[in-house]
């Protein structure tokens, strides 16, 4: 709970982060720390957190200053109030995850397959997000421009009214040239009808199902799994704390 501006909640949100910083340092000198943060607005209807909202990318952008005011480290929040993989779901956690780049966030939490606050998770959002994710990615991937890059050969080898398309600079490039997209469909309307008109959920959807049919656990993981089952085994068996009379 803050008070009901940006600007109050952002106050108290410094403030409450500055005494846990504070505490940590009384008890261990030193420790590292990071800088969190998580004001949003809520609903004033019903009382139920909002994200992606304005004021939530406010505050976010607010708490980004704070952060680098005081020399550490931020971690950040994301999220998403609706309810459903939709466009509404997408357009908040997209304003959210902008917000947590314009201020140059560390680190991001709750950045794919949040839904209703918080309350639940999508595995087709999951997807969806790691989309939106790889491509804030790609936007801050270095962009050559030296001489080979900007493609002086090809100019001159494609004559006016021509194409590039089989241009030996293109040919060179073409496998890597552009993103990959992990579920968005860039084919023509056409093309994609005959495909089965999918919407993104449902390629996220396929895409989900396949990685888990195709998951095998690492070596690793199957050699603990066999002490993780005895202790949940044996501390089930001993039950719980002794009830106080």
């Amino acid at each position: 709970m803050a008070p009901i501006t940006v600007a109050g909640a952002l106050t108290l949100q410094h403030a409450e982060a500055l005494a846990g910083l504070t505490l940590a340092q009384i008890v261990r000198p030193g420790a590292p720390v990071v800088y969190g943060s998580f004001s949003s607005n809520v609903d004033t209807k019903s009382g139920a957190p909002a994200f992606g909202t304005p004021e939530h990318v406010k505050a976010t952008l607010g708490a980004g200053q704070l952060a680098r005011f005081t020399g550490l480290p931020w971690r950040s929040g994301g999220g998403s109030a609706a309810n459903i993989s939709d466009a509404q779901a997408a357009h908040e956690t997209q304003f959210a995850l902008w917000g947590s780049v314009l201020a140059g966030a560390t680190v991001c939490i709750y950045a794919a397959g949040w839904l209703e606050g918080g309350l639940s998770v999508s595995f087709e959002k999951l997807i969806t997000d790691i989309e939106a994710l790889q491509t804030i990615a790609e936007l801050c991937a270095a962009t050559p421009g030296d001489e080979a890059a900007i493609g002086f050969e090809a100019i001159a080898e494609v004559q006016p009214g021509g194409h590039f398309f089989s241009a030996g600079h293109t040919m060179a490039r073409y496998r890597t040239a552009f993103y990959e997209p992990l579920v968005a469909d860039w084919s023509n309307f056409g093309n994609w009808t005959q495909a089965g008109s999918k919407t993104a959920t449902e390629r996220a959807t396929g895409i989900w199902k396949r990685m888990l049919a195709e998951f095998r656990p690492p070596a690793s993981a199957a050699a603990t799994s066999g002490v993780l089952d005895e202790f949940i085994a044996r501390r089930t068996a001993e039950g719980g704390a002794v009830p106080v009379s």
